[in-house]
């Protein structure tokens, strides 16, 4: 059996969670999620305790096991305390600003790269060279932040670009220069 899958998820106070067949849909103080779970997995809650349950050992059955008690656990999380990414420009000129709900990007082209926020994400720049990238879903944040990273990745020779405040960029040496 699953070891992330048999673990049951622990409702924080103000987390509610309903299951309607195959649906689950978490409510808390920042919002509300929802998720349908695959055929051969049953959740239930009692007592402020989600539990994952799967019909068969089939092989996917057993895969899906875990990933969907891990999604519930995410979206848990999500509507309770919610999800960040930051992330950080490194380069001469290089900069990020707000406008409205869009956010402005200046890394080294010709023209500023607008990004709009999907609907559930919020942008905050407390610097210029910050970005913070914040929702409830946590799939949806990576992936905004990771569209964000992609306008400009951190290149190896100098390490500009847009990069996760965490993240390591492996340097390259340059040239080693003729000696004639």
């Amino acid at each position: 059996m699953s070891r992330i899958g048999k673990t049951p998820v622990t409702l924080p106070s103000g987390v509610e969670v309903k299951v309607d067949g195959r649906v689950v849909d978490v409510k808390g103080p920042k919002g509300s999620l929802s998720y349908t779970a695959n055929e051969g997995i049953s959740v239930s809650v009692d007592d402020g305790v989600v539990t994952v349950n799967r019909a068969d050992d089939e092989r996917s059955t057993r895969a899906l096991h875990g990933l969907t008690r891990s999604l519930i656990s995410n979206m848990v999380v999500g509507v309770s305390e919610g999800y960040s990414k930051e992330l950080t420009a490194v380069g001469v000129g290089y900069r990020a600003a707000l406008k409205g709900k869009q956010l402005e990007l200046q890394v080294g082209f010709s023209h500023p790269v607008n990004i709009d926020a999907p609907e559930g994400i919020t942008f905050e720049v407390p610097e210029p060279t910050k970005i913070i990238v914040i929702g409830i879903d946590k799939q949806m944040v990576g992936q905004v932040a990771a569209n964000i990273r992609a306008v400009r990745p951190p290149e190896p020779y100098k390490g500009k670009g847009i990069r996760y405040v965490d993240e390591h960029v492996r340097r390259k040496a340059g040239k080693a220069g003729v000696t004639a």
